[in-house]
């Protein structure tokens, strides 16, 4: 056969049932201090390979080394050289090559105020990084990939990969052996000097490769890997590892790789990353590092991923209607001018819109799924997606029939209007009506409407109907056209009907739902930046500073000092700078519970008092969002700078030291929009119906 060229990585799959597997047996020598590379790999093709095409970082000069065949460079695409090779008698031939992969950090922009750095590949004295898309292996686009990987290094180094090890071979024990004989995307190597940590649970080995020793700091990991492994190998099926590890990374990172994670020195710190980020990369290795993704249909596993990892763990604390917002609220914000596409097309992520989609409307149209078939039927779902799939490429025409087969349902037009279309829907309620049931008590009807101007999609609304004693009833109005209808029946008097109060299906929020927030300013494509000239010349320079990196790749907007201006515009976003700004009383103004002394540098929020602190504000509407953002002192600017893009969901927050430091965040409180109703003069305590989970709280 010959092996199709595909020219970008991550490869996508193809006719998975045809996808190839080579086997690589690797022996490599890495020299850290000089960025080079020495390795043979030995290739075992499929049999009958009449052909193969490869992929190999620029400069590493293959050739045969054992075996009959003929190699010839046949083109180069970025850092890769393109390599033909024609195998003579047998399957197996290889291969020697050698040189230097050293590049350096490039930062990506991904919105107003946030990047992050990537890397092609690098052997360097800080540490190994090399990956499928290095090229430090003849990778052919396509095929997947069996290894057993031989490395030797320096004195007090030691490498990672994915699959079983790390076992010392050779008389001297300076070899480093890791095997994977389940087929592969991908291959990496990792490598640094590391203290290794292990600790052995019922589904695999929990390893942590720590940059310098940190008992305390790897048993946390450690015992975090044990619980996430057993939830997910219950919920989904047996984790697909022999070990899952925790790699600190020598620049800021969260990468999920086959049974390992490579987390930044900062950010593998952060308290919340054991219950965030964290569980996110390890379920990567059910969604994406075992069940691969066909990119050129679509990346299904970030959604899937965050769904069960983000989403679930937000829900056992009570929090999945506000992490659903969130992600409504982040559609609306960043998804707008042009930005949006169907999820057959998202790849990756490469900034806000990107993420709002790809991550935010798979997970809901997840969730809707979910809400459409019932948590017993979506697990088997999911368990079958898994276990039909494990090791090799899936789309989602693949996950559409593993959810068709457990419910017995043709989910197809769920799948094709909520996968191929752009948009969301637009929600309305009318024609309520309260009448006596028969043989005693309320019935409560009305209907619920789909206005956007795009055809209906296909879905099922929660409705929430309250009575005058403040208890729930949840029923749902199933859409098959542009109207659905629902009825509840109640023993005491109706209050209150709501339209999917928790949030529970991919639509537009109504303006009442979605209270000011730092997302408003950051979404936007136009505004203005307005510094204080009253404030001192080293507080000047740093809020210009923030203004202009923040402009940078976006040409919508400007940059003004206050005493040049009359008024606020009206027509777009603002932000304004300083405790000294002319305009601070604006921001003070549109806010309930909230007040700003300038003269003491004095907050209060919802009467608590905050002295000597940074603070960011966002008040308004999307219309027109204002924010405010004063510094304690000039040197807490360039924190404030780099960290607050990441605090887009929140309202207010304050920040204290130079760092900052985060003290407070929250979100400004929603109030009832058009999709409630009520029925009464009064207003009981109501409850909310106990949304289930997926797994036990």
């Amino acid at each position: 056969m010959v092996l199709a060229v595909l020219l970008s990585t991550p490869l996508p799959g193809g006719a998975v049932e045809q996808q190839p597997v080579i086997g690589h047996r690797i022996d490599a020598v890495l020299g850290p201090e000089a960025g080079t590379l020495r390795a043979t790999d030995t290739l075992t093709l499929p049999a009958d390979t009449k052909q193969v095409v490869f992929l190999l970082h620029r400069g590493l000069e293959p050739r045969v080394v054992d075996g009959e065949a003929v190699l010839e460079r046949i083109g180069r695409d970025g850092h890769f050289e393109r390599f033909r090779l024609t195998p003579g008698a047998g399957d197996t031939v290889t291969l020697g090559y050698g040189g230097r992969i050293r590049h350096s950090l490039t930062s990506v922009r991904e919105g107003m105020g946030r990047e992050r750095q990537q890397l092609v590949g690098t052997i360097d004295a800080d540490g190994v990084f090399l990956t499928g898309y290095t090229g430090w292996y003849p990778n052919v686009p396509g095929a997947l990939n069996r290894m057993q990987l031989d490395v030797r290094l320096p004195p007090g180094w030691l490498a990672v990969s994915q699959g079983a090890g790390p076992e010392r071979i050779g008389d001297d024990g300076a070899r480093i052996r890791w095997t994977e004989e389940q087929p592969q995307d991908e291959l990496y190597l990792i490598a640094a000097r590391f203290k290794l940590y292990r600790q052995e649970t019922p589904h695999g080995e929990a390893q942590a490769y720590l940059r310098l020793p940190d008992a305390d700091l790897a048993a946390r990991y450690l015992d975090a890997t044990a619980d996430y492994l057993a939830r997910y190998s219950e919920l989904i099926g047996e984790y697909p590892y022999v070990k899952f590890a925790l790699v600190e990374n020598f620049w800021e990172t969260g990468y999920g790789m086959p049974s390992f994670t490579l987390l930044g020195s900062r950010v593998m710190r952060l308290p919340f990353i054991l219950h965030s980020s964290y569980p996110h990369e390890i379920l990567h290795n059910w969604w994406g590092n075992s069940v691969y993704v066909d990119y050129a249909a679509g990346n299904w596993a970030e959604g899937l991923t965050a769904y069960l990892s983000d989403h679930l763990n937000k829900a056992l604390a009570g929090e999945g209607a506000s992490y659903r917002r969130d992600q409504l609220k982040a559609y609306a914000d960043y998804v707008r001018d042009g930005k949006d596409f169907p999820l057959t097309e998202f790849r990756g992520r490469h900034g806000s819109a990107s993420q709002a989609i790809g991550y935010g409307k798979m997970l809901m149209t997840l969730h809707m799924l979910r809400v459409m078939l019932g948590d017993d039927t979506f697990r088997s779902g999911l368990r079958r997606f898994y276990h039909e799939n494990r090791f090799r490429t899936a789309d989602l025409d693949d996950l559409k029939f593993a959810f068709e087969l457990a419910s017995n349902r043709d989910l197809g037009d769920f799948f094709s209007d909520w996968t191929t279309r752009t948009g969301a829907a637009q929600l309305k309620l009318g024609d309520v009506q309260v009448e006596q049931a028969e043989g005693g008590g309320y019935r409560v009807a009305g209907s619920v409407y789909q206005v956007q101007s795009t055809p209906a999609f296909p879905m099922q609304v929660p409705v929430v109907v309250n009575s005058e004693r403040g208890t729930a009833r949840r029923v749902l109005a199933s859409f098959d056209e542009r109207a659905a209808r629902f009825a509840a029946k109640l023993a005491s008097a109706p209050a209150r009907v709501a339209v999917d109060p928790q949030f529970e299906t991919f639509r537009q929020l109504l303006p009442e739902e979605s209270p000011a927030s730092l997302s408003n300013l950051f979404g936007a494509e136009q505004g203005l930046m307005v510094l204080p000239a009253a404030a001192p010349a080293p507080q000047r320079r740093a809020y210009r500073n923030l203004a202009q990196a923040w402009q940078r790749g976006h040409s919508g907007w400007d940059i003004a000092v206050d005493d040049a201006l009359d008024a606020l515009p009206q027509d777009r976003a603002v932000w304004l700078f300083g405790w000294e700004n002319a305009f601070a009383d604006t921001v003070a103004s549109q806010a309930p519970g909230l007040e700003i002394d300038a003269d003491a540098r004095q907050l209060t929020l919802e009467g608590t008092v905050h002295d000597d602190v940074s603070a960011a504000l966002a008040v308004g509407d999307a219309t027109r969002p204002i924010g405010w953002v004063a510094a304690a002192t000039p040197a807490a600017v360039p924190g404030l700078a780099r960290k607050l893009p990441h605090y887009g969901k929140y309202g207010y927050l304050t920040f204290s030291g130079d760092a900052p430091d985060n003290r407070v965040k929250g979100q400004w409180p929603p109030g009832d929009s058009a999709l409630t109703q009520w029925l009464t003069d009064a207003r009981p305590a109501l409850e909310m119906p106990t949304p289930s989970t997926l797994v036990e709280r």
